[in-house]
C-alpha cells in the first residue's frame, strides 16, 4: 500500500497481524476511528465553547434546562439524571453558573431537601447564541457524509452504544474523557 494513499488504521491492524499472529484486530478500523474522532470533536468543541465564553460543563446544565421546556427548571436529582452526571458534578455547575447569573437555586415544595434549579434570561440567551454555535460548527465537521450516510452512521452508532453498555453494564453516557 502507498504510504501517501493509506490508511493509518489499517496499518496498525497489520502490524499487529505481523507481530502477533492470531491476535484478533477488527476492533482496530472501528474503535481506533471512534477515539480519534472523538479527540478531534471534543477539542474543536472546546474551541468554539472557549470563543463564545463558556465551558462544556456549563453550556450542559444550561442546555439540560432549556431543552426540559418552560418553566426552564429542574430538581438537582431530574439534572443529574438528564446530565449523566453525580450530583456533586451536577451541584459544583450549579453554584458556578449560579455566581455567574445564569441559573437560581431555591427549595423544592413538599420534600424538604428538594432543590430547584431555573435557568435565568442571562442563562436562556447564552444557550441560545452558544448551541447554534455548537450544533451548525458540529453539521459543517460531518457535511462530507450525505444525509443517508448520516443517518446510516447515526444507526449504527446508536446499535454500538447501546450493545457496548448492555455488556458493561453501563448505561451512562459521559463526556469525552470524564470518568
Amino acid at each position: 500500500m502507498d504510504r501517501a494513499t493509506s490508511y493509518p488504521v489499517e496499518e496498525i491492524a497489520a502490524a499487529w497481524e505481523r507481530e502477533r499472529p492470531g491476535t484478533p484486530v477488527s476492533s482496530i478500523g472501528i474503535v481506533t476511528p471512534i477515539w480519534r474522532l472523538a479527540k478531534l470533536l471534543g477539542d474543536d468543541r472546546r474551541r468554539v465553547l472557549a470563543r463564545a465564553g463558556v465551558d462544556p460543563a456549563t453550556l450542559d446544565l444550561l442546555s439540560v434546562l432549556r431543552r426540559s421546556g418552560e418553566p426552564y427548571t429542574l430538581t438537582t436529582r431530574e439534572l443529574s439524571h438528564r446530565s449523566l452526571v453525580t450530583a456533586g458534578a451536577v451541584s459544583q455547575r450549579v453554584a458556578r453558573a449560579e455566581r455567574e447569573g445564569l441559573v437560581t437555586r431555591r427549595p423544592g415544595e413538599g420534600r424538604p431537601r428538594t432543590v430547584l434549579v431555573e435557568l435565568t434570561p442571562a442563562g436562556h440567551e447564552l444557550v441560545e447564541a452558544t448551541v447554534d454555535q455548537v450544533l451548525c460548527r458540529e453539521a459543517e465537521l460531518i457535511d462530507g457524509l450525505s444525509p443517508e450516510q448520516q443517518e446510516q452512521l447515526a444507526g449504527l452508532l446508536r446499535i454500538l452504544l447501546q450493545d457496548t453498555q448492555r455488556k458493561l453494564g453501563d448505561d451512562r453516557i459521559g463526556h469525552v474523557g470524564e470518568d
